[in-house]
Parts: structure tokens; C-alpha cells; sequence
């Protein structure tokens, strides 16, 4: 069982910087989870993939965030960050924690929104 609590969401100006957390409620380390990433869904929009890191430290991205976005972890807090950078009104959505522990225990948090507007 992982519970999942992202925070770190809010209003911010185009060009401006936010950095969301997730912190995981389970027995484990999260360095033993397969992989932890974050998704976003905006209005009228499916979920996508934002950016994930596996257990092993590799890291993936999606081509709209290369660049801007960066995920991290800290195993001794048992909680994944995302450092986003240059934000874009597109960047605008609810934005979930993901943990995938097994091809079939997948975990999600409840969301946090973030909404780049002037």
C-alpha cells in the first residue's frame, strides 16, 4: 500500500517557477518502487505523462517539459519533486503522483492544480 500526497501547486505568472511534492506514505523506501512520475491532466484534456524516474535513477520526459522540468527524488524523505521552470499557460492542469510498484499495483495521489495566467 502507498499513499500518495502532492503539494507545492498554485497561481504563478508565465516565465515563473514552481516545485511540486509528493510525499509517499508506505512501509518501503521509494528507491525500491520501480518507478514515481508525475502526469497532468488539463480541461477537456486526457491524463499525459509529465516525468518519471525509475528505481534505477533513469528519468524520462515529456517533449513539451524537456528543458524546463526537472524530477528528482530524496529516498530519506520518501518524497519526489518536480521542479518546473519556464512555465507556460499550457503548463496549466491538475497535476497527479504516480507510483508504480508492479505491473499491477499502481497508485495514484489525489492532485494538486497549478494555473499559469497573468
Amino acid at each position: 500500500q502507498v499513499q500518495l500526497v502532492e503539494s507545492g501547486g498554485g497561481l504563478v505568472q508565465p516565465g515563473g517557477s514552481l516545485r511540486l511534492s509528493c510525499a509517499a506514505s508506505t512501509s518501503r523506501s521509494i528507491s525500491s518502487i520501480y518507478a514515481m512520475g508525475w502526469y497532468r491532466q488539463a480541461p477537456g484534456k486526457q491524463r499525459e505523462l509529465v516525468a518519471a524516474i525509475t528505481s534505477g535513477d533513469s528519468t524520462n520526459y515529456a517533449d513539451s517539459v524537456k528543458g524546463r522540468f526537472t524530477i528528482s527524488r530524496d529516498n530519506a524523505k520518501n518524497t519526489v519533486y518536480l521542479q518546473m521552470n519556464s512555465l507556460k499557460s499550457e503548463d496549466t492542469a491538475v497535476y497527479y503522483c504516480n507510483a508504480v510498484v508492479t505491473s499491477v499495483m499502481t497508485y495514484w495521489g489525489k492532485g494538486t492544480l497549478v494555473t499559469v495566467s497573468s
